[in-house]
């Protein structure tokens, strides 16, 4: 590596410094600053895409070069804990420019938008404030070179999201989704932070790299907690995994990412499509060693079965919901268990190209239905309808996104999704056909949605529909270009993604056409079935709600998952709660007011003994020393015959004492 890469290297730790730096211009300026703060924003973010782009090119350039790659690392000592330095710095690899171009070409995307998405609203400066803070954080935790700051930047990503979510928090159902998002992400949080605490206490450092060295050295050891003997591997790798379940939105933790679309319509694209429900991916990818321990770890596994009921699930419930957010929030879900179950199959390189691929066109197809929003009024899709001709922009690039979603040929998501049903193929046929089933369900609850959405006629005559903004649609054009060509990135004849990003020395499972042939039928069913519901109704959309109507209200409901927790874990909380509230007021309250009375008893008699026997004595004292002093006054004359007289009497006394005793 030359000088000038070297030098563009060590300015890495700038990436999530600049946007960090905006956010507090932000915060300083206001509304006096350039375009109200989004000025300052974009720049910030600009400037971190810029030499991210810098540090990718030097990046790949070295790995392709035709020599050993080696991570670009620089750390300095943070703390010293014993004998043990902690150290804080970043580290540089194909992983790590892979997510910062997604992230930083994201967010200056999404901030571009929010120009005139979120023009006018009265806290405009705060919304790009919060966009800057929330873009670092994920930033710092991209190029994290240890978990302890990886850490510090995921529970800042949280709090971050919780202000996004909940911006409009006049609004009760931001407020309480805020609430939900965060309280649900920090249970996950709970088991991340348990598994570094066990890594650290076994390898003794936080470091990445260190940790995954010290990995063969952990086989076979083990940690007793209450007499049972738990294998510190696995441990370690589901208690990171439950950070992941959490912050990605899987199966049981999914619940707050369809509420989470209370936030603006560019929040949802920005942190719950592309950057911060991915992090629990990226966790998963970056702590692979860990997972992968040996072939077909009980850890994968874990990850297998919840990323596959997670894809299965949530594409079940997207066919039926009727708020076009929530559809994407429920595609979302479905996509990252598809990441997820690519991981667990062994299909690294597969999970983390269906991660970049779905960053784009997902990120278009909510910014697409913000739009969409813009230009309505409604989130509500029966009463749309017509719109292609109305926003053409908007409906093109919507529906490139659409065709990419469903993994249609020669789209981006053909070849990530094919990626990992292929290693679904030659490790598990059941996780396959299940995997197949989600992509059915993928291109028929997307139709529904472009059908419902821009086919037909308007269905409510009050809404007067029209394009949105060139600072609108700009940013949906680069996103559906990325949407089409991201993918080439794995052409199968040359996957120069595997290159970058793979996992060991394993070379590329084979291309297989049975696997394409049977991914592009699903996908091209499900397209069939939605046309077949929705633009020109061969079956009546409404067969499936009166022939199963059990089901159809199943689904409706979201398997009564927030019911569920509500009956199992809120209520008992808020019963627990009322009972130790009347404990604290009764029992505790009770104690603390019986010690102040004792207290008030026992400082007024001390007061009545003070001032009756206590100062009744002193006044006693000071009483007779004054008497008796007053009666010595008369002898103190001054006379010398008078004191002659007293000295003679004297005398006179002790003489009769001494003759008459």
């Amino acid at each position: 590596m030359c000088d000038f890469s070297k030098n563009i290297m060590e300015l890495t730790w700038l990436i999530p410094v600049l946007p960090i730096l905006a956010f507090g211009l932000i915060l300083l300026t206001g509304r006096r600053g350039p375009g109200e703060g989004a000025y300052i924003g974009i720049a910030g973010i600009a400037a971190s895409f810029l030499l991210s782009l810098a540090v990718t090119v030097i990046t790949v350039a070295s790995a392709l070069g035709g020599h050993e790659f080696h991570p670009f690392t620089h750390s300095v000592v943070w703390a010293t804990l014993g004998n043990i330095d902690v150290r804080m710095g970043f580290a540089v690899d194909q992983l790590t420019v892979m997510m910062l171009m997604v992230v930083t070409t994201v967010t200056l995307l999404v901030q571009v938008y929010s120009i005139g998405y979120m023009h006018g609203d009265p806290r405009y400066p705060r919304y790009y404030a919060y966009l800057s803070l929330f873009s670092a954080a994920m930033l710092s935790l991209v190029i994290s070179d240890n978990l302890l700051l990886f850490y510090m930047s995921w529970e800042l990503v949280g709090l971050a999201s919780y202000l996004l979510i909940g911006f409009w928090f006049e609004k009760p159902s931001a407020m309480r989704a805020a609430k939900k998002a965060f309280i649900v992400t920090r249970l996950g949080d709970v088991g991340l932070f348990l598994g570094l605490i066990v890594l650290f206490w076994y390898t003794g450092t936080v470091n990445m790299q260190e940790m995954f060295a010290a990995v063969p050295s952990l086989m076979g050891t083990t940690l007793k907690i209450a007499s049972v003997a738990l294998p510190v591997l696995p441990l370690a790798g589901i208690l990171l995994f439950a950070g992941a379940v959490g912050k990605s939105a899987q199966f049981p933790l999914h619940v707050w990412l369809p509420d989470a679309m209370e936030g603006p319509t560019p929040v949802s694209a920005l942190i719950h499509a592309a950057t911060m429900v991915a992090a629990g991916v990226y966790l998963v990818g970056r702590m692979y060693p860990v997972f992968a321990y040996e072939p077909h770890s009980i850890t994968l596994t874990v990850v297998t079965v919840i990323g596959v009921t997670t894809a299965i699930m949530a594409a079940t419930i997207a066919t039926v919901q009727h708020d076009i957010k929530r559809v994407l929030a429920y595609s979302t879900i479905s996509q990252l268990g598809y990441m997820m179950f690519g991981l667990g199959v062994g299909g690294y390189t597969a999970g983390l190209l269906h991660l970049m691929t779905h960053a784009f066109f997902k990120a278009n197809l909510f910014l697409g239905s913000g739009s969409v929003i813009h230009g309505t009024g409604t989130q509500d899709m029966r009463q749309m309808g017509g719109l292609s001709k109305k926003m053409p922009t908007t409906y093109w690039t919507f529906l490139i996104a659409t065709a990419a979603l469903m993994g249609l040929p020669f789209t981006s998501g053909f070849f990530s999704k094919d990626e990992i049903l292929l290693e679904a193929f030659h490790t598990s046929l059941p996780i396959f056909w299940l995997g197949l089933g989600a992509a059915f369900l993928t291109a028929f609850y997307m139709t529904r949605l472009v059908a419902l959405t821009f086919w037909g006629e308007a269905r409510d005559p009050s809404i007067h529909a029209h394009e949105s903004p060139r600072v609108m649609t700009i940013p949906l054009i680069v996103l559906a270009v990325l949407s089409l060509v991201s993918g080439y990135i794995a052409w199968p004849s040359n996957n120069i993604f595997h290159h970058l990003v793979h996992f060991g020395d394993g070379a590329a499972v084979p291309f297989s056409w049975t696997v394409m042939l049977l991914a592009t039928s699903a996908a091209f069913l499900g397209l069939g079935l939605g046309l077949a519901l929705y633009l020109r109704p061969v079956i009546s959309p409404s067969i499936f709600r009166e022939k199963l109507p059990w089901a159809y209200n199943l689904l409706q409901n979201k398997f009564y998952f927030d019911e569920f927790y509500w009956a199992v874990l809120v209520v008992p909380l808020f019963w627990i709660t009322k009972v130790l509230a009347r404990f604290d007021a009764r029992i505790v309250d009770g104690l603390v007011n019986g010690v102040g009375y004792a207290t008030l008893g026992l400082s007024i008699a001390y007061s009545w003994f003070d001032r009756v026997v206590v100062d009744g004595i002193v006044n006693l004292v000071g009483g007779a020393t004054r008497i008796s002093g007053r009666v010595l006054r008369y002898g103190q004359t001054g006379v010398l015959q008078n004191y002659a007289l007293v000295a003679f009497t004297g005398v006179l006394v002790l003489a009769w004492f001494y003759l008459f005793r």
